[in-house]
C-alpha cells in the first residue's frame, strides 16, 4: 500500500451518510466509497436512493460496497433500527456523516412562519444531528468503537445571512453541538468534526443566487462573489478531500471539535 493509501485509505470501514443522495451527500458518499469504505446511504425517499445507486451499475466493485436505506432520521427508533441494518451487509458503522438539512425560502423576520421555522430547526438539528449522533455514540461507547462523526456546518454557523432565520439558528447550533459533543465523547476516542461548505449552487439556493429569467447573478449572488476572494462559487467535488481527511483516523486521529471551511476564503474576507 502506498503512503497516501495508508494515511487516507478507508478499506474495511463502514460509513453511514445521512442525506447521502443529495448533491453534497453524493460527493461525500462517493469520496468514502472510492477510498475503500463500505457506504450506506440514508435518505427519506426511495427515488433518491435508487438514483444514487444507479451511478455504480457499471462498476461492480463499487456497487458491491454501497447500500441504501429509506428512513426519517428524526425518528430515533428508526435510526436505531437502521444502525443494525447498516451493519448487516458489511460491518458495524464506524463513520457517520450527518448530512440531512436544508432551508425553505427567505423572508423578513416579522413575516416568518413559525411552523416553518420549527420545521427547519427539526430538520437540521433533530434529524440532521441529534438523533443519529445519540444512537451511534451510544452503540460506539457500548462496543468500544472509536468512531468519527462529520457534521455539516455552514457559513451561517459563523455569520448570519439575511432572511434565513431558522437556517441561521440551526447551523449556529450545529457548530455549537459539534464542539460540545466532541468534548462529551472525546474520552471514548470518538471524534466529532464538521465541514462548512461555502456557496455551492444547488437546488435549494439557485433561485437566491441566479435569476431564473435572465441567468444573471442576483444581488445576493453578486454580494457572495464580492465577499469571496476566489471570486467564484464552489464545485461540490471540492468537498471530497476534507471528507476523507476527517473520516480517516490515521489522517486526523488527533483532530476533534473543529469545523473546516471549504469556502474559497469567504470567511476571511476583509476590506
Amino acid at each position: 500500500m502506498s503512503y497516501v493509501g495508508e494515511i487516507f485509505g478507508l478499506t474495511g470501514k463502514t460509513a453511514v451518510v445521512t442525506g447521502g443522495a443529495g448533491a453534497i451527500g453524493t460527493v461525500m458518499s462517493d469520496a468514502l466509497l472510492r477510498t475503500g469504505a463500505n457506504v450506506v446511504v440514508w435518505s427519506r425517499t426511495r427515488e433518491s436512493i435508487e438514483g444514487f445507486l444507479d451511478r455504480y451499475h457499471e462498476s461492480p466493485e463499487l456497487q458491491g460496497r454501497v447500500f441504501g436505506l429509506q428512513l426519517d432520521t428524526g425518528d430515533e427508533s428508526a435510526v436505531a433500527k437502521a444502525f443494525d441494518q447498516s451493519a448487516s451487509p458489511f460491518s458495524i458503522p464506524e463513520i457517520l456523516i450527518n448530512g440531512v438539512g436544508g432551508n425553505k425560502g427567505k423572508t423578513a423576520f416579522v413575516d416568518l412562519d413559525l411552523a416553518r421555522f420549527k420545521d427547519i430547526l427539526e430538520m437540521n438539528l433533530a434529524a440532521g444531528l441529534v438523533a443519529p449522533t445519540k444512537v451511534f455514540c451510544r452503540q460506539w461507547i457500548e462496543q468500544g468503537i472509536k468512531g468519527s462523526i462529520i457534521n455539516l456546518t455552514s457559513m451561517t454557523s459563523y455569520n448570519p445571512l439575511s432572511g434565513v432565520w431558522a437556517y441561521d439558528a440551526a447551523k449556529a447550533a450545529t457548530l455549537n453541538l459539534t464542539m460540545a459533543t466532541a468534548n462529551e465523547f472525546g474520552p471514548y476516542g470518538i471524534r466529532v468534526n464538521a465541514i462548512a461548505p461555502g456557496f455551492f449552487i444547488g437546488k435549494q439556493n439557485r433561485a437566491l443566487l441566479i435569476d431564473e429569467h435572465t441567468g444573471e447573478y442576483t444581488d445576493r449572488g453578486r454580494s457572495v462573489l464580492g465577499h469571496t476572494p476566489f471570486n467564484r462559487f464552489g464545485e461540490v467535488g471540492e468537498l471530497a478531500g476534507a471528507t476523507v481527511f476527517l473520516a480517516s483516523s490515521r489522517a486526523s486521529g488527533f483532530v476533534t471539535g473543529v469545523s473546516i471551511p471549504v469556502d474559497g476564503g469567504y470567511l476571511v474576507h476583509n476590506i
